[in-house]
């Protein structure tokens, strides 16, 4: 029973390694134990990427998305590749993401966070640890792609070969990306909100409705005016805008590059794992008695949870007395990924974690639960079912109750064409014109900014709901 599973868990002693003893979905076979060991040993002696009172702000930060006074934006790529990490790139997700922000809080009135799924969303879960292809005219099986942390997506045996250098290839990027934010987010990043910095091209599409088309630009212009205002008025108001604070998130997959940068640190309690300031455990590593949840308990970071439709309810409340056993607010966050047909799943899951009194901070993550391939293997998701899996997640909350805390969303800043419909008019057929993504397909910038003006709407006290 999950009840006995998380009692148990909880009472076992806990270190950085006691991981290694429990069941391990997704599993990297390294066939150089030995080189894997030495990979790990340098990682461990090398600096940490993010610092402890960082992490103490996002819990503080959370802790009030969790009462309702905060909105949190989390977003990013799907998967970042080693080769991406370019001032390009990096400044093309955040700018979406302090736009798509600047949307929320004019329709929420509330500040926002901003948590980004990079520097370091290097490793990804496969349905299938080995795939067949075709090498020289023979077919082939090989390990599938598990993220730049892993191996390499070509499909050659020495490509996709576990290689242990890439844990510390991928710490060095990570580093590296974060440098470049911390200095984006704190000289004069703000110039990304100008008005002429705001791509609002998909606006003069046909696909869009004239109602929504007059309510869109009504917003945006608001949006810019507020800004104005406030740059009218001094620096000191700015400060939401100009000098905002940017925190990063991957999912905790490969359990070696986690543990090894996790430690104590002087004058705080306990371990922190100092790769990113929010990890999180994906759908398919949350076994209770499972290596992820094992380690991911002992640390103080927040932790995410994705939850999909197939999880118990006594399961999910299980979770949160196993990761949070002080019952810390802010400490955990659901991230729930139904799918558009299934949000009826969800309203259980809602009832059971209220009735057990066990805090939680809730996302509504649209994408993950709506994917489908087409006819020639092209995996896409439909802009029209990411709208609906976040409207119909708003409502269940709002009949248990409970506080949806914001989004959790795949974004690129790039004009790429992965996800089919929206006012930017992405078809199936325009799929190929520039599907760029290293996994799973994400909103482009258009996209982006639409979701996040349907999303104002619904918030606002004034503008009141978008039509569907």
């Amino acid at each position: 029973m999950p009840q006995s599973t998380a009692q148990s868990t909880a009472r076992s002693p806990w270190t950085p390694t006691s991981w290694q003893q429990r069941p391990r979905a997704q599993t990297v076979q390294y066939d150089d134990p030995a080189a894997l060991k030495r990979a790990v040993d340098r990682l461990a002696g090398l600096p940490p990427l993010v610092t402890s009172w960082e992490i103490e702000s996002l819990k503080a930060n959370l802790a009030d998305a969790q009462a309702g006074k905060r909105l949190i934006i989390h977003g990013g790529d799907c998967a970042e590749t080693l080769d991406e990490c370019s001032p390009a790139t990096i400044t093309a997700t955040l700018k979406i993401l302090l736009q798509m922000s600047l949307v929320l809080i004019h329709g929420s009135q509330k500040p926002v966070v901003r948590i980004g799924r990079l520097a370091g969303q290097y490793a990804k879960p496969r349905s299938k640890p080995t795939e067949t292809g075709d090498i020289d005219g023979q077919a082939c099986e090989l390990p599938s792609y598990f993220g730049d942390l892993v191996n390499k997506a070509d499909f050659t045996p020495g490509a996709r070969r576990p290689d242990p250098e890439l844990l510390l290839a991928g710490y060095h990027h990570a580093a590296m990306t974060l440098n470049f934010i911390r200095s984006l987010a704190t000289g004069g990043f703000a110039d990304l909100h100008h008005a002429e910095q705001w791509d609002l091209r998909f606006l003069t599409n046909a696909q869009l409705s004239g109602d929504l088309r007059e309510r869109y630009q009504r917003m945006s212009q608001e949006v810019r005016s507020a800004i104005r205002f406030a740059e009218l008025i001094g620096e000191n108001s700015m400060h939401e805008v100009s000098r905002v604070d940017f925190f990063a998130s991957h999912e905790g997959l490969n359990l070696e590059y986690e543990s090894a940068q996790t430690r104590k640190v002087p004058r705080r309690d306990g371990y922190y794992c100092l790769t990113t300031h929010l990890p999180w455990i994906g759908e398919r590593t949350r076994a209770l008695d499972g290596a992820h949840v094992e380690f991911f308990r002992g640390i103080a970071n927040p932790v995410g949870v994705k939850i999909g439709p197939s999880i118990d309810p006594d399961e999910a409340v299980a979770l949160l007395r196993t990761l949070n056993h002080k019952r810390e607010p802010g400490k955990i966050v659901l991230i729930s990924r139904m799918g558009a047909t299934k949000v009826d799943a969800l309203p259980p899951i809602l009832r059971a974690v209220e009735k057990s009194g066990e805090p939680a901070v809730w996302l509504c993550d649209p994408m993950h639960g709506n994917g489908h391939v087409t006819d020639d293997g092209r995996k896409t998701r439909s802009f029209d079912a990411i709208v609906a899996e976040l409207r119909s997640t708003m409502a269940a909350h709002a009949q248990a109750g409970t506080v949806l805390g914001g989004v959790h969303v795949e974004v690129t800043g790039h004009d790429v064409t992965e996800v089919i419909g929206g006012a930017s008019g992405v078809t199936q057929e325009r799929l190929s014109e520039n599907y760029a993504t290293a996994c799973d397909p994400r909103l482009n910038y258009a996209q982006a900014l639409e979701l996040a003006f349907i999303l104002s709407g619904a918030l606002s006290r004034t503008a009141g709901d978008l039509p569907a």
